[in-house]
């Protein structure tokens, strides 16, 4: 694969707007991952814009003002990319391509082309193309927009009208195909897995780039893809894992995120069928991210979304070793202190103190505080295996956590 460093960068620019909905703090954070994103694609943001609306612009989403601004930088530096932070409507990204002659990419856009590079299989490959297509089809006014250039309308409305069509008849049939294909491909994937039995299953969700992946090799001993980078992994991975003699399945899902398009929701139905179908849900969180409880919110949004938020889980803050608090001058009057400088011991009494024994913390790459998250594991697993089958309850005697590595 090539190393990113011998590629040369999209420059790029970066859009969002402060609202009452979206404050200054909650803006900034949404576009430190925007730019995160843009990074992993393979851009470069060479500068970030804002703007204070009650709401968005509908002809344009920022104001005529700001635009030029925008303008100005992109002709400027010469940047061919520039990215909004929200989705944008048709004929918004219509109507900024025409003012700012560069590429005009959303946060949906922006996050398929990722799911596109980083899909592996056949059935990740055809999973994003669905959401592509389905994402494409609202928006192909905007391709024709050369024959609105054109002088004269006659002779050019009746084709132009009729290549659309067209293109609209395409992409239609196309999510058809793309539909049944996953449909048949579903129903594959189902059948397997009701071929491994009634071994509990275990799932690790979370935010993206929380540490699942690593997670998933500690306790597994595979080599799963992981990579500071987000959505490193698209496609499940399920391995089996033993503990002494009791077996269960860890699968490893595709990372969640604020703003998730609902395409990929609706497309990736079957990778998140392994949450559904999931006896215990392991929520990874990275404890060391200034916003892990906004993040915490959003993974429980979108449990909710596929009917999975009343599943037994454990919380899993994970990277402890990166977590640093902000530094709080108890001489200062005026300061006040607020989370960021809670101490770990502090978030530790918080958590435990707010949802009991279901908090662990530890960290994945260094493997602190692994022995208590085995047993814990192996406590929950054995407890839904013996419900499940309880006249072969004294297979599983006391718990050693060293058989698990």
């Amino acid at each position: 694969m090539i190393e990113k460093k011998d590629v040369a960068l999209e420059k790029a620019v970066l859009i969002g707007i402060i609202t009452k909905d979206q404050n200054e703090a909650q803006s900034k954070e949404y576009l430190d991952e925007l730019e995160f994103l843009t990074y992993t694609a393979g851009g470069d943001v060479l500068k970030r814009f804002t703007q204070k609306m009650d709401m968005p612009n509908p002809r344009t989403f920022i104001g005529s003002g700001k635009m030029e601004d925008v303008k100005r930088f992109i002709e400027e530096h010469e940047v061919g990319t520039a990215i909004f932070d929200d989705e944008l409507s048709a004929a918004q990204e219509r109507n900024i391509s025409k003012i700012l002659n560069v590429k005009v990419l959303d946060r949906t856009n922006l996050i398929l082309d990722i799911f596109a590079q980083r899909a592996q299989t056949s059935y990740a490959r055809t999973q994003v193309e669905l959401a592509q297509c389905e994402y494409l089809l609202p928006r192909l006014r905007g391709m024709w927009t050369h024959l609105e250039r054109q002088k004269g309308g006659i002779g050019m409305r009746g084709p132009g009208e009729t290549e659309i069509e067209t293109d609209r008849r395409i992409v239609r049939d196309k999510i058809a195909l793309l539909k049944a294909k996953i449909k048949t491909i579903d129903k594959q994937m189902a059948v397997q897995r009701g071929n491994r039995g009634k071994m509990v299953r275990v799932a690790l969700v979370g935010y993206t780039n929380v540490g699942k992946s690593t997670l998933m090799n500690v306790i597994s001993k595979s080599e799963v893809f992981a990579e500071n980078k987000l959505f490193a992994t698209l496609d499940t991975t399920v391995r089996k894992v033993v503990i002494q003699n009791l077996p269960f399945l860890l699968s490893d899902t595709v990372g969640f995120i604020r703003k998730l398009p609902t395409q990929l929701v609706d497309s990736f139905k079957s990778t998140l069928d392994e949450v559904r179908e999931a006896d215990l849900l392991l929520h990874v969180v990275d404890i060391s991210h200034p916003n892990f409880e906004e993040h915490i919110a959003s993974v429980n949004k979108i449990l909710g979304e596929i009917n999975s938020s009343d599943k037994p889980t454990i919380m899993v803050f994970n990277k402890i070793d990166a977590y640093k608090a902000e530094p709080f001058d108890e001489d200062d009057l005026i300061a006040e202190r607020t989370k960021a400088n809670y101490s770990l011991d502090e978030w530790k009494s918080t958590w435990m103190s707010k949802i009991g024994n279901n908090a662990l913390f530890i960290s994945a790459i260094n493997k602190s505080n692994l022995e208590d998250f085995k047993k814990r594991v192996y406590d929950e697993v054995r407890e839904i295996h013996v419900t499940r089958f309880p006249y072969n309850h004294f297979l599983y005697p006391d718990y050693n956590y060293e058989d698990m590595g």
